[in-house]
């Protein structure tokens, strides 16, 4: 039987149905009595505690207690013990024994750095709590209830600041303010919510917004109490205080018209930004913001990224957004968990670069935009920002821009050099051209869709149209909404004039994210080439090259309110989805094959188009097209890096199919787990479902068939490596060695050969992987050939053979560089350096390892680069500075990363060295002893490609 006392007083037999208590004095009499289960509580106190007054008699307290034995039957007892009674049950059994013992183990886990574990104890702790605890008694007549109520809610609190803190380790910053606002809110006086919101401010950005959190505490504590802030809490606040601002990125989309009227504007933008970091272009919609931004961009810097905002929905994907621009991968090739967070990695990408960072169409997410903005220029200290919005970002240091309408004569000039390239040798009396340009308020995007309809119509009768249908748009309305006020009514008129076929396909276009092919469209929009092409004379939509036609946001964004006022949304997302899936599962077999390169540029281009097709198919609950897309992509997701960003709705997904999945879909809810893993708060996710998936994907895969889903083996493989016992996995996939499927036994054949190694058996191990190696490059698959080479390279270098293992490593980063895999052509490098006898080429090969790992954000590769340099420093005879790089290198390297492990041992067997050539003997023993721990034993350092002057450092030393 189950109680409840967290709340109003409850019991429920095992069987789930409520138990019938009865009236106020039996609820009560049960809470006092569950307050210390098995605790003998006297008849006198009972008496004075349900009735202050003196008026329970003993035989009433008896008869209480008779019908509330009749009321929970036998799975209770309630004894009569010398002059009292106690209730015999579980500790468990109770809501408040339970709450205390989850809230210790949350606790503890979160002081033994196990943020994930605590978070999912915690939340688990707190759900039990429905109400005031005991409030069946009269708590303030009641000493007893009075304090086990008291000391019931200060341990709730402290759970809920637990908690809080553990989401905060786990980078959930944004997430936690508004509820640590509200904490500190209602607990003024109390120091360590305070704490956390400062933490979770400054972690977002808000340096200013933490400090004013402190002034008020301590001003709060000073009135109040008399008391100056914890030592804690002021070395926080100094903290603060000191905080100072300490591949190849997208460039701006090349323009196909002539640019008109800002040639001053531009001037002056790129002299601003030569004196401030953060200039903010602003202006009504259609103003040419984006224009003037890439001519800026053009003159104000040598390197630039340009990252188009409009695509995304919300603010909750602009890190991602970055990465991408960037150029960077959501995840390496690493083996193992515990990734940064893709703010963290952007500000280890972009400490040190000189970039100008333009951030395009702000306006939608405005408020993350100007966080993201703040905190990236505080770490950065040689990045600029260049933004567009229709508003600006509020940050202090901003520099505000406004973007105007052209003036008169460049509005006319506009016209005219538009008209003349849908109409050749047009000619308009200059008058007739601005009385349509005032009309269209000068807006450069106005005018070209004005002028865009001279293919069709004479300017008398365009400016007749326009005199009929935009005197609104004239002077704008009132009553509209500020950043549709003008725009609205000239993309209004625009798609009123197309006849209903090409508005209909129009609107349905508008579900497209980033554009779309010719043949997506033709299909999702249900229309024929000839209409396409309509559209795009038009300037409805704009061909964007490589046979992909674009919508302009605002256009798309007007059509989307068409397509949910025709009642179409529905059936052109289910249509778009569906288009996307069957690309996706046309694209997957060759993914592992010579046309890899190829698919993957075609699924790159539709990466938001993707990810718009699983957020709807999971705000639908079609679980089984949103499970299908997921599994059918994720071989694109894994190689290029990107699984992180549709980790979120994979963890949305889970939860909605639970731990058994629709029968045929197994494969899928796997490779959904797998994906969900990948993301920061998908740690609490693997736990709960990971015994079920491992089922799952064993039946799927017995080895005599192959399952349709071959990226998921070396998927599980890669997330389980990092298990305390891995073998479960390792026999699972490499079990897969007959399989019929060429890549599933290429994988099986990998991990087998370094089951063979890590028992001792390196002949059999470059047997296997030599196996593995054929196999993939016989597919043509780069990426798994990669993995294979760089394996075998060490182990040829462990034989001695350099000459050899620079070979297979020059092969190895050939294929990487074909995929644009940064992190894993660093990881090559520094492999290539520890390959090579001349330290000239070895430094040359860290130095590049070095550069690559910073662009990538990859601190464990840096990390591993700088012990490169360490060792280099070492035999040059330079201690000071070895010991320099060592220990920046110790701080880097993640020693929870499976091919990290090598490094570490180096580093900290280099430290060794230094300390024994200052004749510091223990200081040397320790570290080689920290050497050995890490290797596992002293036994294990043969087995890692250590060399042997490093084995024999630590072996005998």
């Amino acid at each position: 039987m189950r109680f409840g006392i967290l709340g109003e007083t409850r019991a429920w037999h095992d069987g789930g149905t409520e138990a019938a208590l009865g009236g106020p004095a039996r609820r009560a009499l049960l809470a006092l009595l569950l307050v210390r289960p098995g605790e003998v509580v006297s008849s006198d106190r009972l008496a004075e505690e349900l009735d202050p007054g003196g008026g329970l008699s003993a035989h009433a307290l008896q008869s209480q207690v008779s019908r509330l034995r009749t009321a929970l039957g036998p799975a209770a007892a309630i004894e009569r013990a010398g002059a009292g009674y106690r209730i015999v049950v579980a500790p468990d059994d109770v809501d408040a024994c339970r709450f205390e013992r989850l809230a210790r183990e949350g606790r503890a886990a979160l002081g033994d750095g196990d943020p994930g574990r605590s978070v999912a104890l915690l939340r688990e702790a707190l759900k039990l709590w429905r109400g005031p605890a005991l409030a069946e008694v009269a708590v303030a007549e009641s000493e007893t209830a009075r304090a086990a109520a008291v000391r019931l809610e200060e341990l709730r609190l402290g759970a809920l600041e637990d908690r809080i803190e553990g989401e905060l380790r786990l980078g959930e910053h944004r997430a936690a303010v508004p509820e640590l606002r509200e904490l500190v809110g209602r607990h003024p006086l109390r120091e360590r919510p305070a704490g956390l919101l400062m933490r979770a401010l400054f972690a977002e950005g808000g340096q200013a917004e933490a400090l004013v959190v402190f002034e008020e505490t301590r001003r709060h504590l000073a009135e109040e109490l008399g008391a100056d802030p914890s030592a804690e809490l002021a070395a926080l606040h100094r903290e603060l205080l000191s905080a100072a601002p300490s591949p190849s990125p997208v460039a701006p989309p090349a323009q196909l018209t002539s640019f008109v009227g800002r040639a001053e504007e531009v001037t002056e933008v790129a002299e601003l930004l030569r004196v401030a970091r953060l200039v903010t272009l602003i202006g009504p919609g259609g103003v040419g913001k984006t224009r003037l931004s890439v001519e800026v961009a053009g003159v104000a810097a040598d390197e630039v990224c340009f990252v188009a905002l409009a695509p995304l929905r919300d603010g909750s994907g602009l890190p991602q957004a970055l990465l991408g621009a960037l150029g960077l991968r959501a995840n390496g090739l690493q083996l193992g968990s515990g990734p940064q967070t893709p703010v963290e990695r952007l500000i280890a990408a972009l400490s040190d670069r000189m970039l100008l960072l333009v951030l395009d169409n702000c306006e939608h997410v405005v408020e993350e935009t100007a966080v993201l903005a703040a905190r990236l220029l505080a770490a950065c200290p040689r990045l600029r920002v260049l933004a567009t919005s229709r508003e600006p970002l509020g940050v202090i240091g901003e520099h505000v821009q406004q973007v105007r309408p052209l003036a008169d004569e460049a509005a006319i000039r506009l016209f005219t050099d538009r008209a003349g390239a849908v109409r050749r040798g047009f000619t308009a009396d200059p008058r007739l051209v601005r009385r349509v340009c005032a009309a269209l308020d000068d807006l450069p995007l106005a005018i070209e869709l004005a002028a865009a309809r001279l293919r069709t119509l004479d300017i008398d009768d365009l400016a007749g149209r326009l005199d009929d249908r935009l005197g609104v748009a004239a002077r704008g309305s009132r009553t509209a909404d500020e950043r549709h006020r003008t725009l609205r009514s000239v993309v209004a008129w625009s798609w009123d004039l197309l006849p209903e076929p090409e508005q209909r396909a129009a609107r349905r276009f508008a579900v497209f994210a980033g554009g779309a092919t010719a043949e997506a469209a033709l299909r999702v929009c249900g229309t024929d080439g000839e209409t396409l092409e309509s559209l795009a004379d038009k300037s409805l939509l704009d061909p964007a090259g490589g046979g992909r036609y674009r919508m302009l946001e605002t256009i798309r964004a007007y059509g989307s309110e068409r397509l949910d006022e025709a009642g179409e949304r529905e059936s052109a997302q289910g249509a778009h989805a569906r288009h996307f899936l069957d690309l996706v599962r046309t694209a997957d077999p060759h993914l592992r094959r010579a046309e890899q390169l190829e698919w993957l540029r075609v699924l790159a281009a539709e990466h938001d188009n993707l990810l718009a097709a699983l957020r709807w198919a999971v705000g639908t609950s079609d679980l089984a097209t949103a499970l299908e897309l997921l599994a059918s992509a994720s071989t694109y997701l894994w190689i290029r890096g990107a699984s992180a960003s549709v980790a979120p709705y994979a963890i949305t997904l889970l939860d909605m199919v639970g731990d058994t999945p629709s029968e045929g879909l197994t494969e899928e809810y796997v490779t959904c787990l797998l994906l969900a893993a990948s993301g920061t708060a998908g740690r609490p996710v693997w736990q709960r479902h990971r015994a079920a998936a491992e089922k799952a994907l064993a039946a799927a895969w017995p080895g005599t068939h192959a399952g349709r889903y071959p990226a998921a083996l070396l998927l599980w493989l890669m997330r389980n490596a990092s298990e305390t016992d891995p073998r479960s996995a390792f026999a699972l996939v490499s079990s897969q060695r007959d399989c019929p499927e060429p890549w599933t036994r290429a994988v099986a054949w990998y991990v087998t050969g370094f089951g063979a190694l890590g028992e001792g058996d390196a002949e059999a191990g470059e047997r296997a992987l030599a196996t593995a190696a054929e196999g993939f490059r016989a597919l043509g698959d780069r990426w798994g050939t990669a993995l294979a080479l760089d394996v075998l390279a060490g182990l040829a270098d462990g034989r001695g053979d350099r000459t050899r293992a620079i070979a297979l490593t020059d092969q190895a980063l050939a294929l990487t560089g074909e995929l644009g895999a940064l992190e894993d052509s660093a990881d090559l490098l520094v492999n290539r350096g520890d390959y090579r006898d001349d330290p000239v080429a070895a430094r040359a090969d860290y130095a590049s390892a070095a550069e690559l790992a910073r662009r990538a954000g990859s601190s464990t590769c840096l990390g591993a680069a700088l012990r490169g340099l360490g060792d280099i420093a070492l035999r040059e005879g330079d201690p000071d500075a070895a010991e320099r790089l060592y220990e920046e290198a110790l701080e880097r390297i993640d020693p929870h990363w499976v091919k990290s492990l090598g490094n570490r041992v180096r580093t900290l067997a280099g430290l060794g060295l230094v300390a024994e050539a200052r004749g510091d003997r223990p200081a040397a023993r320790k570290r080689y002893e920290e050497a050995a721990e890490a290797a596992g034993g002293p036994d294990r350092l043969h087995l890692m490609g250590l060399p042997e002057p490093v084995i024999e450092a630590v072996s005998e030393r």
